[in-house]
């Protein structure tokens, strides 16, 4: 789920004061969509064409894949616990109008594999931001468009900050979502550690223990609790949940949450990176944020990161009871943002 707020979402009055009018301005600054997606009932679509696998970097990533093979690329990253299927109303949205659309399945989900036995089960958010370049790299993409939620925004958030020159644009859920094992040390009020019941859960053997026995219970959970008005049906969480049934999943998620804790260490080739990510920068590609405004996961205020954001800047709150998983609650709304910031770009 989103990070812990980044840590730096409680700050002072003044501080949101100066945000707010930033994020006023800022907003002000993108014009209205060239284009507009056609209209779509959320759960259209149950499939995509045949998945696809290509070996890039430490991973042999399984994939969807839409569109036409020279259309401009977009890049849409899921979070957990979700999957590629939350874009499968998104995407022929977007291959409709002329862009190649890839859906990776993240370390850890579906039919991605580690090449080897001897690789770290790392889920720290800079491995998974380097899993994405080489994907890049491996499909021949020399800049994209990068879009996601929950993990998904967090890895998109870190691409465009530490690979700016690899990316056209971004549409990111719930905002400027890096953070770090300093922030993640910050204690925070008891309401919103009570949000974070699970990472406290996944501290634990037991919680490890819980998660393998029961991640398909746990996962559905996480899925009311974070949309609670999104009436999903069986069959379209059960389609999604197949991704985790993936060998190395439970210890990419116990590992991504320890991490953020400061209790598992990541990987020294990340330490670079890591350090980076700690001073939060600024990302200066062009950027959506978006927010559903029944998102019942823990999630900043827009007006708590707008100055995030350096280059062309807007924010857009999807009204009518929509949850976490935006892109398969609204994927006309996300569709539309996508389309609007690569015409800006």
């Amino acid at each position: 789920m989103t990070d812990t707020i980044n840590r730096r979402h409680f700050v002072g009055t003044a501080a949101m004061t100066l945000a707010a009018a930033q994020f006023l301005l800022s907003t002000a600054a993108v014009a209205k969509p060239a284009k507009s997606a056609a209209i779509i009932k959320p759960g259209a679509n149950t499939a995509f064409a045949p998945l696809k696998q290509i070996d890039a970097g430490l991973l042999n990533v399984g994939y969807a894949e839409a569109g036409p093979a020279d259309g401009p690329p977009v890049i849409l990253l899921h979070g957990w616990p979700y999957d590629i299927y939350a874009f499968v109303d998104v995407a022929p949205l977007l291959a409709a109008a002329g862009h190649r659309v890839i859906i990776p399945y993240l370390r850890g989900y579906g039919s991605t594999r580690f090449l080897s036995d001897a690789t770290m089960r790392n889920g720290q958010p800079s491995a998974m931001a380097a899993d994405i370049i080489a994907l890049m790299d491996a499909l021949k993409i020399d800049k994209a468009t990068v879009a996601g939620f929950d993990w998904g925004a967090r890895t998109a958030n870190i691409v465009a900050a530490l690979w700016p020159e690899r990316v056209k644009a971004m549409v990111s859920v719930s905002g400027y979502l890096i953070g770090s094992q300093q922030a993640g040390k910050m204690p925070l009020p008891p309401k919103a550690e009570l949000q974070w019941w699970y990472q406290f859960y996944f501290a634990t053997e037991r919680g490890r223990e819980g998660y393998d026995k029961y991640r398909h219970d746990f996962s559905k959970l996480i899925w009311q609790l974070a949309s609670p008005q999104w009436r999903f049906d069986d069959a379209t969480f059960d389609r999604s949940a197949r991704a985790f049934d993936n060998p190395d999943h439970v210890a990419i998620v116990i590992h991504n949450y320890r991490w953020r804790l400061g209790l598992a260490d990541g990987e020294a080739k990340y330490a670079d990176d890591e350090a980076k990510l700690a001073q939060a920068p600024v990302i200066t590609v062009p950027t959506i944020t978006m927010e559903g405004d029944a998102n019942g996961a823990p999630h900043p205020e827009p007006s708590a990161y707008a100055k995030k954001f350096s280059g062309r800047y807007a924010h857009r709150t999807i009204k009518g009871g929509i949850g976490h998983n935006l892109p398969q609650e609204a994927p006309k709304a996300f569709a539309d943002a996508v389309l609007e910031i690569m015409a800006e770009a």
